[in-house]
Parts: C-alpha cells; structure tokens; sequence
C-alpha cells in the first residue's frame, strides 16, 4: 500500500462522491477533510491548510469557480476541478481562474487518483536538467529561483501556483528549444492527452503565465509559440542571461 502524509480537501454537494473519495483516498494513505458548499470549503480551507483541494464546480452557496476566485487570492494550493458540464469553455474557465487541472463527471476514482499523484509530485519536483548550479535565472527583470520556486519581476515578488512554476521550470531547462503540447503534459501534468482539447490545460496555463510575466502578454518575449509545434522560453546562456 502508498504511504502520503498530504492532506488532501474534497469539495462536492453530492455526498456520495464525498463518502467515495473520502474512503478510496484514505486507504491509500491521504489525509481526508470534506466540505459540501463552497462556504464550507473556504472555512475548511483556512482551518485545515491542505496540500490539494479536489473542487467540485456546480455547488450551492458559492460555486467552484468562485472558490477557485478566492484561495487564488492567498494560496498557489493546487486545485483539481471536478465538472459535469460539457461545454469545453466552462472547464477552461477553471483553469482561467487558477485551477491546475480538471476531471469530467462521471469520472474513474483510479484517474482522479492518478491526477492528484501526478500533480502533488510535480508540484515538489526541484532541480530540472539545465538549471544552473545556483539555482537563480535571471532574464531582463524575471530573476527564477528553483531553489525556493519563487519568480520575481524587478523587486516584485510574482504569485505563481504550484504547476505553473513547474512549467516555468520546464520550459526554462531547454531555453530555445520547443516543447510540443503533449510533452508538456506528460511532463508537467503526468498523463498522455486522449483527445485534442486535452491540450487545451497547457494553452490556458502559458496564457496565464504570460499575463503574469510579460510586459505585453498579447507580444510575448520571454514565453514564445513555436509554429505548428508548441511553446518554448527564449534562449538563456549559461551565467543565466540571455
């Protein structure tokens, strides 16, 4: 049996998924608190501090989007979206506000199970290939430390999540080289898309991260589009600038 010492928030109005995840999660070693509104969540949230909070969208009181709105506020916690709805827009609503990922109902408790291994364990990764020896990048005025996974534009400390620092993190250890959509999701998200709009988790992240970086997000300088291929960080030399 896994050994986890994470503790783990499940968020849904429906008791029965609540019960299900509660137990599957808990045998395999997580710690396990629940909330069955979006009020409930952010009380729990604040009184239990967890690792990774699995989010249900459609809820009373206050839905998953809004959740989602306020521990962006404060927190880079990962978040795993649970949706039901079919629309791809709306579930790429949730990663516009900061989700790191989503699960569509009715979904296998084995893939919610594999999505938060694979997110709680990038989230933790340190040291990517091509990082200097100091750990610091510095790009015009983005200083990157992958040591304490901090980003800083001038003196300005840049609130990044969890993945999204994992995926800075990425593309910077082979600065100039392109990344494919699909690699990055295997690499960042840990799973191989299944279907097209799978892809679409690693689009909404790097606008995200651009919005956040550059100093014009719609004329990228630092997070380029490779033609026809994915996404690459401009070239940086080995002192770290480019």
């Amino acid at each position: 049996m896994e050994s986890h010492t994470e503790k783990i928030l499940v968020v849904d109005d429906e008791a029965s998924i609540r019960r299900i995840l509660e137990t599957r999660l808990s045998m395999i070693g997580y710690e396990v608190v629940t909330a069955a509104d979006g009020e409930e969540a952010l009380e729990t949230f604040r009184r239990t501090d967890p690792d990774l909070v699995v989010l249900d969208v459609m809820m009373p009181k206050l839905d998953g989007y809004g959740v989602c709105q306020e521990l962006r506020k404060a927190s880079g916690v990962p978040v795993i979206m649970l949706t039901a709805l079919g629309d791809v827009a709306d579930r790429i609503t949730g990663l516009e506000l900061g989700a790191d990922d989503y699960v569509v109902k009715p979904f296998s408790p084995k893939e919610l199970e594999a999505r938060i291994r694979s997110v709680l364990r990038r989230v933790d990764k340190v040291g990517a290939s091509g990082i200097p020896s100091s750990g610091v990048i510095q790009v015009s005025s983005i200083k990157i430390d992958t040591n304490k996974r901090q980003v800083y534009k001038g003196n300005e400390r840049i609130r990044l999540t969890g993945m999204e620092f994992s995926l800075l993190e990425l593309l910077v250890s082979r600065s100039g080289e392109p990344f494919s959509r699909s690699e990055i999701l295997q690499e960042v998200w840990g799973y191989t898309p299944e279907r097209h709009v799978d892809t679409r988790v690693v689009d909404v992240h790097i606008s995200r991260l651009r919005a956040k970086l550059e100093d014009d997000p719609t004329n990228p300088e630092l997070i380029l589009t490779a033609r026809t291929t994915g996404y690459f960080f401009r070239r940086i030399t080995e002192s770290g600038e480019e």
